[in-house]
């Protein structure tokens, strides 16, 4: 077990994180980085019981894994939002890529693509909180459609920044 300390400055040994996601998140930035790996570990480990249920062909188990994740695909997309999200203010602000984006032989600089999945993300968690009224703080802002602008995708990782620090602190409340 390693003896380091994680810090919003640095959640992790060796990344610093930047000024603007020390400003978004602040002390939440230590949850962030014990997100990610979890986030990566939790996605496997969903797949990997769906997979031996489906080999067994136990039905009963398909629709209780399945059902499983349907029940936490708010909290999902809610902490690969804020993980995604953070991560992209780690890379400064900037342009987005078009929607709907057109594959071609020119490379993507990884700050735009990461920046526009984390856009992406928080706008699947929006149409989510729109569907199912989930939201905690109100103020949903609209999902994005084809044409969107920067300013509306800058507004779904706005919402998904504010909604999962609510989260946090409700949760250091109880």
């Amino acid at each position: 077990m390693s003896a380091y300390r994680a810090s919003p400055d640095e959640p992790w040994p060796g990344w610093s994180t930047s000024r603007a996601a020390q400003a978004a998140y602040g002390t939440h930035l230590v949850r962030i980085g014990e997100l990610i790996p979890v986030l990566m570990y939790s996605h496997v480990m969903d797949r990997q019981h769906l997979a031996a249920a489906h080999s067994a062909r136990n039905q009963d188990l398909i629709d209780f894994q399945v059902s499983s994740q349907a029940m936490e695909c708010r909290d999902d997309l809610l902490e690969t939002a804020a993980v995604l999200d953070a991560l992209a203010l780690c890379h400064g602000h900037g342009s987005y890529l078009p929607r709907p984006y057109q594959e071609d032989s020119n490379p993507v600089p990884r700050d735009v693509e990461l920046r526009t999945d984390a856009s992406d993300v928080a706008s699947e968690l929006v149409r989510h909180d729109h569907q199912h009224g989930t939201s905690t703080t109100g103020n949903i802002p609209s999902a994005l459609d084809d044409g969107c602008t920067d300013v509306e995708r800058d507004a779904v990782r706005a919402y998904a920044r504010r909604e999962w620090i609510t989260a946090q602190e409700r949760w250091n409340d109880v």
